[in-house]
């Protein structure tokens, strides 16, 4: 006879059953926010659909009452247009500065200029600044023609522009061309040579400094203040007391 309370050495416990692992959560779409941000940026109240709305009426708005997102956008690509003209613009400038100055002859000292009237003039410049640019870290003839291209600006903008800033620069540029010419011209013909100069100086000023007069500027005399009348205040003025008549003891008097 079997014993129901033996235990059963076939039967196995639950608890060293193998546990199930829990599904991992399916992962979602990457693009899936994306798709449904898309999706509400183009009902009637989102964002897209308002930007594509406003697109559309640009015609109709014209340039002053269109939709101000819209207006910033023009006003930042035209800047970004304008900008890159100007560096453009530079860049260009600058090379054929660059050319300019760099394709000048070379100066040197007595034997860069012909015999001409000029000559006078643009010899002895040329010989100092060809003594005096040894040590410069540029050459003589970048100096010679920076020296020539300041007095033909100067005598040019100061005639149109009639500025005080380019009056005194063609002063100085005038004066430092007369010491020039002084200095490196020889003893025999300095004096010519320096009255010549300063003939050309003199001449030339009259475009250069046309409309300067050292006449004082007398004002217009000032008008004399009005003094505002008013309507509603009123002076009461006493009438005049009769004369008295000088013939009232007259005998003859009606």
């Amino acid at each position: 006879m079997q014993n129901n309370n033996a235990p059963r050495t076939d039967h196995q416990e639950l608890a060293h059953l193998p546990v199930p692992f829990p599904k991992p959560p399916t992962k979602d779409h990457p693009f899936a926010a994306l798709r449904t941000w898309w999706d509400k940026a183009w009902e009637d109240d989102g964002v897209l659909n308002l930007m594509w709305t406003d697109i559309l009426n640009v015609p109709q708005d014209g340039p002053r009452h269109m939709a101000p997102w819209i207006r910033a956008v023009l006003m930042l690509v035209a800047a970004s247009f304008i900008l890159l003209a100007v560096v453009a613009a530079g860049e260009a400038v600058l090379r054929a500065l660059h050319q300019l100055l760099t394709a000048v002859p070379t100066v040197q000292v007595g034997v860069d200029t012909p015999d001409s009237v000029l000559a006078i003039v643009d010899q002895p410049v040329r010989t100092y600044i060809a003594q005096h640019s040894a040590g410069l870290p540029i050459a003589a003839s970048t100096v010679y023609t920076l020296w020539l291209a300041t007095g033909i600006t100067a005598v040019v903008l100061g005639y149109f522009t009639r500025s005080n800033a380019l009056r005194a620069m063609w002063t100085g540029w005038g004066a430092a061309t007369v010491f020039m010419v002084w200095t490196a011209t020889p003893d025999t013909s300095r004096t010519i040579a320096l009255a010549l100069t300063v003939l050309a100086w003199t001449l030339l000023s009259a475009l250069a400094l046309n409309g300067l007069t050292l006449r004082r500027t007398v004002g217009r005399p000032a008008h004399p203040a009005k003094t505002p009348t008013r309507p509603d205040v009123h002076i009461h003025m006493p009438a005049p007391a009769p004369a008295a008549d000088q013939h009232s003891n007259c005998p003859f008097r009606d």
